[in-house]
């Protein structure tokens, strides 16, 4: 069942706080990228290198054009996939300007399948989000997991149960083929034949 986020939490994203949300996969550190600093705050609390680009994740499918260049294999992936533990890498539109790290002409995106971290996309708006956990090691997969990890340096948890899923499979559609940059929960043979049935 669906349940909605404390309006606290909304005020700290808002903020530009670090807070930690539960996903379809494991715990992650999300900020809203619209906010001057927030992206940063989540770098640094992860200690993540900044030429790794953060994931945006999105309430629904239909979010796709609003953050990237139409994309009609985008659009089958998105359909068949979403939501879902697929991240899509894409060129992201030019009105699309917050810093994520990485290339600031491409942007990833991910639907999530998790109805309470979907229900705070909508009522907030697209984030950044990466694992809960420092970088390089194990990801956190409990609330308290991540209370005990992270302590104050994250304002608000979001607890929505136990969340070990595998990580998301990360593919880019930015040049000619479909390519895979990171095998997870989903096989990529499986993802390029969807790709190429148009």
């Amino acid at each position: 069942m669906s349940r909605s986020a404390p309006d606290g939490l909304e005020e700290a994203l808002r903020e530009g706080s670090v807070v930690a949300v539960p996903t379809d996969t494991v715990y992650g550190l999300a900020v809203d990228p619209r906010v001057a600093g927030a992206v940063e705050r989540v770098f640094a609390t992860k200690g993540r290198p900044g030429g790794m680009a953060l994931p945006v994740l999105i309430a629904d499918p239909g979010g796709l054009a609003d953050l990237a260049e139409k994309s009609p294999v985008a659009d089958r992936l998105a359909s068949h996939y979403w939501p879902g533990p697929l991240t899509l890498v894409l060129r992201r539109r030019r009105e699309v300007a917050f810093d994520l790290g990485g290339d600031p002409l491409t942007i990833g995106l991910r639907c999530p399948a998790h109805s309470m971290l979907r229900d705070l996309l909508r009522r907030s708006r697209p984030l950044a989000v990466t694992s809960a956990n420092r970088h390089g090691e194990p990801p956190l997969c409990t609330a308290a997991e991540v209370r005990e990890h992270f302590g104050d340096a994250v304002k608000w948890v979001l607890d929505g149960g136990r969340c070990d899923g595998q990580p998301s499979t990360v593919i880019s559609l930015l040049g000619p083929d479909c390519e895979c940059l990171r095998e997870g929960a989903l096989p990529f043979a499986e993802i390029a034949a969807v790709a190429s049935n148009g």
